[in-house]
């Protein structure tokens, strides 16, 4: 009887591991039920219950775990050791907030519920986004990047204000479903009417916000059109398919120059060959750019003073490298091996070459309309804000998201990098150009709608080829309160710690 009673303890303890990792995961492309985000911690919560310390930090590293395991899945397309390595990393930070969540659920204060459990939550997301590297992929802000309202705010939090709200919500109703029996639904009211407000306040800003309209632009229209080449990342570097790649974008070029672009966009290393290594190959893409007469921002791999750079060029009409930028921020395992020298080991994990890093924050000026500048993200870059913050501040009027997400197949992955960028548009109020290889590319506004993406006849945005032409605002001169001051909002959840810290030890004295 006793081993049955353990038996069902132990099943039910796993499935509400498995049920809130589920719904955070479904609350993310390419499922996209964001309100899910807002209840996904409350099974967690439940489950953390009269739990020990040990059993605290296990269960919610486990839910952590499963939850990657569910995000970051199509990374096996690269490697399963390093997917593997990086989801046990991952859930980790879910185990310190599980322990930090029970030490304050049971506080009488309701504020330090509602306040402090969020700002363990952010702090914990940003120091994700910085340590070894960082990697802010699927902050729980992004769940919401279709949820207009409630985005907005970033423009004065950044991502980091939403992810608090959505994890204020998730504790305010695991503290009603507690208390109401005990409270009455009028003492719940009284008790978490601060998040209401909060909620009430973040819903008008945002609806207030959406609700403006755009200034009229001082000078003429911007049209940019981005290329889709579709290339499969096992033809990429395959020096038989050269000829095949620069012939797809060189049609696809053609096809979107008949729209009068002011300039044209190809992703991320759409040359496929190391640009100084290979003139000959680079001299058909200048000749071609002669013919059509319109600027072109490319991609390639170039090499400069021994050391090999993931760039991005801006050639003029007359085929002329006018400027270059140098990827600043490299994907650890994709770009270069961390302490390689250290543990030669890591280097079986992804065996690559080293791509260095970049050392300016490069600022573009349009070779037609040199009033029109931007700034240019490769890869991965839109995930750090900070780079786009810097950008602007040097005069960006709209960022550049050059990308190839063909390592990670036909999975979420594209659509997961896609919602970083929306949150970029609107901490910045600048307008966000996406050029993927194989998805997904498009136009975002700065209020954060994604307004045009590639698409062929079946609506499919990835794995498909194409182009896209838009006018884009560049014009543009106001600097959001993020831009300026960045991340304040971090500052402020630290203090909220730190009170929470205070009050803690003081109930403890008493």
């Amino acid at each position: 009887m006793l081993r049955t009673v353990k038996k069902t303890a132990l099943a039910r303890e796993w499935v509400l591991c498995l049920i809130p990792a589920f719904l955070l995961a479904a609350s993310f492309p390419l499922f996209n039920f964001e309100f899910l985000a807002w209840v996904s911690f409350v099974p967690l919560f439940f489950n953390l219950k009269n739990k020990s310390k040990p059993k605290v930090f296990f269960l919610s590293f486990l839910t952590g775990v499963l939850f990657w395991l569910g995000t970051v899945y199509w990374l096996i397309h690269v490697t399963f050791a390093g997917m593997l390595l990086l989801v046990l990393y991952l859930g980790l930070y879910f185990g310190i907030f599980g322990l930090a969540a029970v030490s304050v659920l049971n506080h009488p204060r309701v504020g330090l519920r509602v306040i402090v459990i969020p700002a363990v939550w952010v702090l914990l997301e940003y120091a994700r986004a910085h340590l070894l590297s960082g990697f802010p992929w699927a902050l729980l802000s992004h769940s919401q990047y279709l949820n207009l309202p409630v985005i907005q705010i970033a423009d004065i939090t950044g991502a980091w204000g939403v992810s608090f709200l959505v994890m204020m919500v998730n504790v305010a109703i695991y503290m009603v479903v507690v208390e109401s029996r005990i409270l009455g639904r009028g003492g719940v009211l009284r008790k978490y009417g601060i998040v209401l407000l909060c909620l009430a306040i973040t819903f008008g800003y945002g609806y207030y916000k959406l609700s403006l309209t755009p200034a009229p632009q001082r000078q003429t229209p911007y049209t940019v059109s981005v290329i889709q080449g579709n290339i499969p990342q096992e033809l990429k570097w395959d020096i038989r398919s050269r000829r095949a790649i620069i012939n797809k974008y060189k049609e696809l070029t053609a096809q979107a120059v008949s729209r009068k672009p002011d300039l044209i966009i190809w992703p991320e290393a759409s040359l496929p060959v190391v640009l100084e290594e290979e003139p000959d190959y680079f001299a058909q893409v200048y000749g071609f750019i002669k013919e059509i007469k319109t600027p072109l921002l490319l991609g390639a791999v170039t090499l400069e003073n021994g050391s090999y750079y993931n760039s991005a060029l801006l050639m003029s009409a007359d085929g002329e490298i006018q400027q270059k930028y140098n990827k600043l921020h490299l994907v650890p395992f994709g770009e270069y091996i961390p302490f390689r020298q250290t543990f030669p080991f890591l280097a079986t994990i992804v065996p690559i070459g080293d791509i260095s890093p970049g050392r300016k924050y490069s600022v573009f000026s349009s070779p037609q309309h040199p009033a029109n500048r931007f700034s240019v993200l490769i890869c991965f870059e839109d995930l750090f804000p900070e780079l786009s913050r810097v950008f602007v501040q040097k005069g960006a009027g709209f960022l550049v998201v050059m990308t190839n997400d063909a390592w990670f197949g036909k999975t979420s992955a594209a659509y997961q990098h896609c919602a970083a960028s929306v949150f970029r548009a609107v901490e910045n109020r600048r307008p966000v150009v996406r050029s993927a290889n194989t998805g997904i590319s498009g136009f975002v506004d700065p209020k954060g709608r994604i307004t045009a993406l590639v698409a062929d006849n079946n609506a499919e945005n990835i794995f498909i080829d194409g182009y896209l032409t838009r006018e884009v605002d560049a014009g543009s001169k106001h600097i959001s309160f993020y831009t300026r001051a960045g991340d304040v909002f971090i500052v402020v959840c630290v203090f909220c710690v730190l009170c929470g810290i205070i009050f803690s030890f003081r109930k403890k004295s008493s």
